[in-house]
């Protein structure tokens, strides 16, 4: 064993995790920030030190030996230690200030956050938000996100939060199609023209309903977000399942039967155990909990069926309030 050998640093750690992951120095190198050459370099320097090997090189690139793979995993311990410890100390803070980064999908975003977001910023100035929209679930574990705001039955268990509504989904066709919806005939409702959403989708029990009872030939138009299903059974492409938040607040569609309670799904607000009683994500979820509770009769679809009421209009100058 060389006596002499110079400590290991972090960095050391974290070079040959790079290797490892990528197996190949020129994108460990653009994964760390560095030229070719000095990975190159310090890999022989930390080989030297240690003397072993770390990785065998193949064609197939650069792969680890017993003692690289021992070193790669005690890399990921470490940054995992460190991205708790970094989680702990934003737990610390006092004041509801900073960058809060919040996970949700285009449909939620759209037709129901945003103005609940837009009230929460007016009310903690000292707070940004940085919102990111997807399907995929966020990894909170590794700060790719401080909330998530989700709808599922079934939310990860490393995780904790809130659900303060369930979204119904229901039936809903073009108001113009269906002047009398209130009482549609259900038999010939399987006859007409449907849309669904895409195979990408089967985790939501509408997508399984629908494929479970609806001829495959019948539906004529897919899709892969939820934001478009309403713009096309409004514009007449066919009939759909929608979540009634979507669906009642739209006067050109007619709920045309009563919420399924087989599809609906818990609405989460959900964070990590590390970042629950950070003040501005405290705040944040608190704020969310108290407004989603006020429109949960929207939520959860409490109206007859039939077409969404007209917006309201405000009374024109000189008309008595």
């Amino acid at each position: 064993m060389n006596q002499a050998a110079k400590p290991l640093a972090w960095d050391d750690f974290r070079l040959i995790k790079a290797i490892a992951d990528k197996q190949a120095l020129p994108a460990a190198a653009a994964a760390l920030g560095v030229n070719h050459s000095t990975v190159f370099r310090r890999l022989g320097q930390i080989e030297a030190a240690l003397g072993v090997r770390l990785f065998e090189r193949h064609r197939s690139g650069y792969i680890a030996t017993p003692a690289g793979e021992e070193m790669v995993q005690l890399a990921g311990r470490v940054d995992d230690d460190i991205t708790a410890f970094a989680r702990r100390l934003a737990g610390q803070e006092i004041e509801p200030a900073g960058e809060l980064r919040v996970a949700t999908n285009d449909s939620l975003l759209v037709d129901l956050l945003t103005p609940l977001f837009a009230q929460f910023l007016q009310q903690y100035p000292g707070i940004r938000l940085d919102v990111l929209i997807g399907n995929r679930a966020a990894n909170l574990s590794k700060r790719d996100a401080d909330v998530a705001i989700r709808a599922t039955d079934n939310p990860p268990e490393n995780l904790v939060g809130r659900k303060p509504a369930r979204i119904a989904w229901a039936l809903y066709g073009r108001a113009a199609d269906f002047p009398d919806a209130a009482s549609p005939e259900p038999s010939l409702l399987w006859e007409r023209n449907w849309i669904s959403l895409g195979e990408q989708f089967t985790m939501l029990s509408a997508v399984r309903y629908l494929a479970r009872h609806v001829a495959p030939e019948r539906v004529v138009y897919k899709l892969n977000t939820v934001l478009g299903l309403a713009e096309a059974v409004e514009a007449g492409i066919g009939i759909g399942f929608l979540p009634c938040f979507i669906g009642d607040t739209r006067p050109g569609l007619a709920r045309l039967a009563g919420p399924n309670p087989d599809l609906a799904a818990d609405l989460w607000l959900l964070t990590h155990p590390d970042m629950r009683h950070t003040p501005r994500v405290r705040l944040f979820l608190d704020f969310l909990a108290g407004e989603v509770a006020r429109l949960r009769p929207l939520i959860e679809g409490e109206r007859p069926i039939g077409r969404a009421p007209p917006p309201e209009t405000p009374p024109e100058a000189g008309d008595d309030a």
